[in-house]
């Protein structure tokens, strides 16, 4: 490599990586941006040309202020320090001249993160610029321009733009996707932790072929009740015939009715319809992602093809910003991804790099919001719903909302600003019958007395097993089942304590402990969980307990016993506890009263599960009303004058400050080692813990960070895998403060 070749990365010679050009990575960059852009436009209905131009623009001058001599000096001595020019503010300072605001725009943020526009236009001709350096910039800008132009060509408008940017948040970051993957990309090819993207036919009618074969297969071998066979066959049967026209259905199927099978039927007929590139299934727990993935890979991987690269599982957050961890990010370029609410909704809204580079994979994509009704808050709802419009109108996108208790959003005025009328895959025919034989199935109770942890087992001791508890919070959970196992019970734990890969193992172990046919059948003893088992797991057990919380979340339990319909009317018990151990979750407070209600006025002896959550939603909404109106509007404020900082800092859909802390040990000396790692046995090695309990006292000595970010942690003390996980460490520290440890 010639010496006076500009560079753009620093070579590793650690790694053996050598140093990378700077036309090498703008010429790549400029390609893979034009090949995202591409790859979109033929979804979108808004103006492409200029969306097109304004990607390319910015990918050109992404990074040219690295030409300032000073940041040369840097790049080729090696040295792992920061440039000591800020190296964006050269581009932003090119396209503000020549007002292409929006290049410009993309161009500020593809390190920091996508700015505030209002907070910008009050700095005036400082807009996008680094207040600190920007004389020096402008001093140095035309000796920028010419090197760059010398090597990579020349610097100049494709087009003039709108007098006034068009473009709504959703556009902007979905450009900025496609930027910041190019960079992101590029860069992690460069340094090895990535290939190059690899591009995976769908063959849609293929895969459905093989789910019609998969779905006779598995029917001729079930032992539900042939009523509940039937019911499973007309619910697939609806959701296949129904024509795909609509771009949105609901699809409120009760619980072993066959839905994750049925509405995939309809998705792949409208990826064939449609011509789309991905279908996603948006689930609102990371637990029953596997469930789900080992399901769709069975069902829809064609002979010669890795399941891995054709139904993608994501799990927690993985989008880390660092050039350590950059490596480990989760992309979405499957054709199918299963992944979670809190990663798709928190993407829709974010304005951080690390997590947008996907999301210019999201247009021309069928999504199935399964269990809808647990997806996001309530008050997240409004402009959820103005964004799924915006993907339906503009972006071709064809989603269906599904759960066995899925609430009428559609119908409410305030979320849907006008209400819909949405189709339901199934019809009123096959809804009727669905609905009758849900009250043969379950009966509700209320249990008026509190519960303190000795009484609570005995209540659960008195009924008929295998028993189903689920509690408000990992501590309640795991301090009730540690309880039951020192006082002799037969009991096992479910909670996010555990790592997926765990959790994984235990779904396994008590789903053979209902097979008649084996030895591990028994039916005294228990569950106790969290509400990561309320939806998505194919248990049926004889009886069942939830923590009072919602009334949605108590039906979804009820899905989780005499699930096929084999015996008689079961029981589902809401309770509720006081003992100083088990922590109270504050803000069920609402839902907890309506819950009380619904049960004091026979919503639940007379009505069918939808009418109670469409019920129980408007009411919790008209109870906090103040608290949603306030929320939701402040949302849609800040998301109509792209206050992109604010919209992210809103849209948490779990409102607490997460880390990833590693459990498995080969995977932590993987990490410290430097060496590559999937994204996949990072997530499933893992839990995820509040940053302020990692900072606290008691967990400060059991969670270190990985090079020093605080993005990533492992976990130096106890764990039980086949128990109580991380609570292991914890439950001694309970058994100390008589006051209860603060966990949630």
């Amino acid at each position: 490599m010639n010496s006076d070749e500009p560079l753009a990365h620093s070579a590793k010679p650690k790694n053996n990586i050598p140093s990378q050009t700077y036309k090498a990575h703008v010429s790549a960059v400029v390609e893979r941006s034009k090949n995202n852009v591409s790859r979109m436009s033929g979804f979108y209905s808004g103006d492409v040309e200029f969306w097109r131009n304004a990607v390319v623009r910015a990918a050109m001058l992404h990074d040219l202020g690295k030409l300032d001599e000073a940041n040369q000096a840097v790049l080729k001595t090696g040295n792992n320090v920061h440039l000591p020019l800020n190296h964006v503010d050269a581009g932003t300072a090119c396209l503000f001249q020549g007002k292409e605001y929006e290049s410009a725009f993309l161009v500020y943020g593809h390190h920091l993160g996508l700015c505030s526009l209002p907070d910008e236009s009050v700095r005036e001709k400082l807009a996008f610029r680094d207040e600190k350096i920007f004389e020096l910039v402008d001093q140095k800008l035309n000796d920028y321009i010419k090197e760059h132009e010398t090597r990579c060509g020349k610097v100049e408008k494709l087009s003039d733009g709108p007098k006034k940017s068009r473009w709504v948040g959703l556009v902007g970051r979905l450009a900025f996707s496609c930027l910041v993957d190019g960079d992101f990309g590029d860069t992690a090819i460069h340094y090895g932790g990535e290939r190059k993207k690899e591009q995976v036919s769908p063959r849609w009618k293929e895969r459905l072929h093989l789910l019609n074969a998969y779905v006779k297969k598995i029917s001729e071998k079930s032992d539900a009740s042939e009523e509940r066979k039937m019911q499973r066959q007309n619910t697939y049967e609806a959701c296949y015939k129904i024509d795909a026209n609509n771009s949105l259905y609901s699809c409120d199927s009760p619980v072993g009715t066959g839905k994750t099978t049925a509405v995939m039927a309809h998705l792949l007929k409208a990826a064939i319809n449609k011509q789309l590139r991905h279908i996603f299934v948006v689930l609102p727990y990371t637990n029953i992602i596997k469930q789900s993935v080992d399901v769709y890979r069975k069902a829809l991987v064609l002979d010669g093809e890795e399941p891995e690269k054709i139904v993608a599982e994501h799990h927690h957050q993985t989008d880390f910003s660092s050039y350590e961890l950059r490596q480990h990010a989760t992309l979405w370029t499957a054709p199918i991804i299963v992944t979670t609410a809190v990663q798709f909704f928190e993407t829709l809204g974010s304005n951080q790099p690390s997590q947008l580079r996907k999301l210019h994979e999201l247009p021309g994509s069928a999504i199935f919001l399964d269990e809808a009704h647990a997806a996001i808050p309530s008050w997240l709802w409004p402009q959820a719903w103005c964004w799924l419009r915006e993907l339906r109108s503009n972006w071709k996108c064809h989603f269906v909302l599904a759960s066995g208790s899925l609430p009428q959003l559609w119908k409410n005025e305030k979320i849907s600003d006008p209400p819909e009328d949405i189709p339901n895959l199934l019809g009123t025919n096959q809804m009727e019958k669905l609905i009758e034989q849900e009250k043969n199935r379950i009966a509700y109770y209320r249990i008026e007395k509190e519960f303190d942890v000795a009484r609570l087992i005995e209540f659960i001791q008195s009924k008929k097993g295998p028993r189903l508890v689920v509690l408000n919070t990992v501590q309640s959970a795991a301090v009730l089942a540690w309880k039951m196992r020192e006082s002799g019970k037969k009991v096992m734990h479910l909670s996010t304590a555990l790592t997926p890969n765990d959790r994984e193992k235990l779904v396994a172990e008590i789903i053979t402990k209902f097979d008649r046919k084996k030895e591990t059948y028994e039916e005294d003893w228990t569950l106790v969980a969290t509400s990561c088992v309320e939806a998505g797991m194919d248990f049926s057990f004889s009886t069942a307990f939830r923590e009072s919380c919602s009334a949605s979340s108590l039906i979804q339990i009820a899905g989780r016993v005499n699930r096929h319909g084999n015996g008689s009317q079961a029981e589902v018990f809401d309770f509720r506890i006081n003992d100083h151990l088990m922590r109270d979750n504050l803000s069920l407070d609402t839902s907890k009263n309506v819950l009380k209600m619904l049960f004091e006025e026979g919503f639940f002896k007379t009505k069918s599960p939808t009418e109670i959550v469409t019920e129980s939603m408007r009411r919790e909404l008209m109870s906090s009303f103040g608290s949603f109106e306030k929320k939701s509007k402040e949302i849609k404020n800040k998301e109509n004058v792209k206050d992109y900082p604010e919209v992210a800092k809103l849209c948490k859909v779990i409102d607490s400050n997460t880390r990833l802390v590693i459990i498995a040990p080969e995977i932590i000396d993987a990490l410290k080692n430097h060496e590559k790692i999937q994204p996949i046995d990072i997530t499933r090695n893992s839990v995820q813990i509040r940053f302020y309990k990692i900072n606290s006292k008691n967990f400060s000595t059991f969670c270190i960070p990985f090079y020093d970010n605080e993005e990533l942690y492992y976990w130096k003390a106890k764990y039980d895998g086949k128990f109580l996980g991380y609570m292991e460490a914890i439950i001694p520290l309970l058994e100390i403060d008589n006051n209860g440890f603060a966990m949630a």
